[in-house]
């Protein structure tokens, strides 16, 4: 949720320190940069999905809601993420991100069963 967070300049604008982008329009370069297969036309689209995508999986997780289906699809997600950077800026990029871990995590995270504080606990013992 920072990183969505850093597109809507939440943390600063762009040249902020720890700033990776400070507003949508940056993202949306960095977007193009790792789908170099995509038109210029598709990544306001990819932008958008993959905002849209990365808050709602966020906010699940912290709930404890649709944990497995939100961890595989973090992990669905991270994995192309991790695959843009390899072939967008290199795979050293994404070894010093730690996306291969997160997504790697997220996956391990789908496999669990549901903790006794989630949504999806309370849901079951209903």
């Amino acid at each position: 949720l920072a990183a969505v967070s850093d597109r809507f300049g939440m943390w600063g604008p762009p040249g902020s320190p720890n700033v990776a982008w400070g507003n949508l329009e940056r993202f949306a370069s960095y977007a193009a940069t790792l789908n170099p297969w995509a038109p210029a036309a598709l990544i306001p689209a990819i932008v958008w999905i993959v905002t849209i995508a990365e808050t709602g999986f966020g906010c699940a997780l912290i709930l404890g809601l649709a944990t497995r289906w939100s961890a595989f699809s973090s992990g669905v997600l991270l994995l192309l993420f991790a695959l843009g950077m390899t072939v967008g800026t290199g795979v050293k990029s994404a070894l010093n991100a730690s996306v291969f871990s997160a997504c790697a995590a997220a996956f391990a995270l789908a496999t669990r069963p549901a903790d006794p504080w989630t949504v999806d606990a309370r849901r079951a013992r209903k």
